[in-house]
């Protein structure tokens, strides 16, 4: 039974907008900032939060790069938003086949010391990137890895929490679908192909949107083994805009800001059905 108060209804309610507000306004200011010229923003404190007429010259800008104005040279994002989009897909698709894979043998296949592995892997959960990112650069520069799309990706591969998520998953199966798989002949390979498979759906779906916004979002492990223009992702190419010049055009710091988040939103948006009854599915 639940209880209806509409003191409580609407006090929820202004706590839903309260938090909107706090989140939504930094990304107004960045929106606006993206349609004003760098001028403007320079010359007005605060900063009117009145959008401006140079939106398209703006975003034009940030997409294709160019020298401004003020004489700023501008590196082109689309270039970079391209590398960003591939690491994130080869890191997403990456992880969750080789978390599907592991998560299946050590759920359905009887091997020594099986628990042991498992929790070998649950323990790297406990080990920053950043206790680890010396060895694993030595090994991608050795390797001859750097400045590569190998190198932005592989590293970020592995991944135990979608390891332990998926075997938690498996656990949950019913023990009659395997028996079921047996007797109608089907080996390991095809029982996870035609029965493990469709089942994960929601849990791979969840589990993509969180690992391509991993994925996309990407600072430390590129700015270590990228040195060529071409292959830094959008994140490196915005903090470039703010220190690269001794003059910051804001309005296109903003506009590659709101480019930058673009690809993410729209994976979230168009995912969001499938990403909540994953992670509900998940949860029971």
């Amino acid at each position: 039974m639940i209880e209806k108060r509409p003191g409580l209804t609407v006090l929820s309610h202004v706590v839903l907008i309260l938090g909107v507000l706090i989140v939504g306004f930094p990304l107004y200011i960045t929106l606006v900032g993206s349609t004003q010229t760098s001028e403007q923003i320079a010359q007005s404190f605060p900063m009117s939060l009145v959008p401006g007429n140079n939106m398209l010259e703006t975003y034009r800008t940030a997409l294709f790069g160019g020298e401004t104005e003020a004489g700023s040279r501008i590196p082109a994002a689309a270039p970079m938003m391209w590398v960003s989009l591939v690491s994130a897909l080869v890191i997403t698709i990456g992880k969750i086949a080789i978390s599907l894979l592991s998560a299946f043998a050590i759920v359905y296949f009887r091997f020594p010391m099986r628990n042991l592995v498992f929790w070998m892997i649950f323990v790297t959960l406990m080990l920053p990137v950043e206790v680890r990112i010396g060895p694993t650069y030595e090994v991608v520069a050795n390797l001859g890895m750097l400045n590569t799309y190998a190198g932005l990706t592989v590293p970020l591969i592995a991944s135990a929490t979608a390891t332990f998520l998926f075997r938690q998953f498996f656990l949950t199966v019913p023990d009659e679908l395997v028996e079921a798989a047996r007797m109608d002949g089907a080996g390991p390979m095809r029982f996870f192909k035609d029965v493990l498979l469709p089942l994960s759906k929601t849990s791979i779906a969840a589990l993509f949107v969180i690992q391509f916004i991993y994925g996309w979002n990407q600072y430390l492990w590129p700015l270590l083994v990228t040195t060529e223009e071409s292959m830094y992702p959008v994140v490196m190419g915005i903090k470039r805009l703010i220190s690269g010049d001794s003059y910051t055009e804001w309005n296109v710091v903003m506009a590659t800001a709101i480019l930058a988040m673009l690809p993410p939103a729209l994976v979230v948006i168009f995912m969001q059905r499938w990403f909540v009854k994953g992670l509900v599915d998940t949860e029971k």
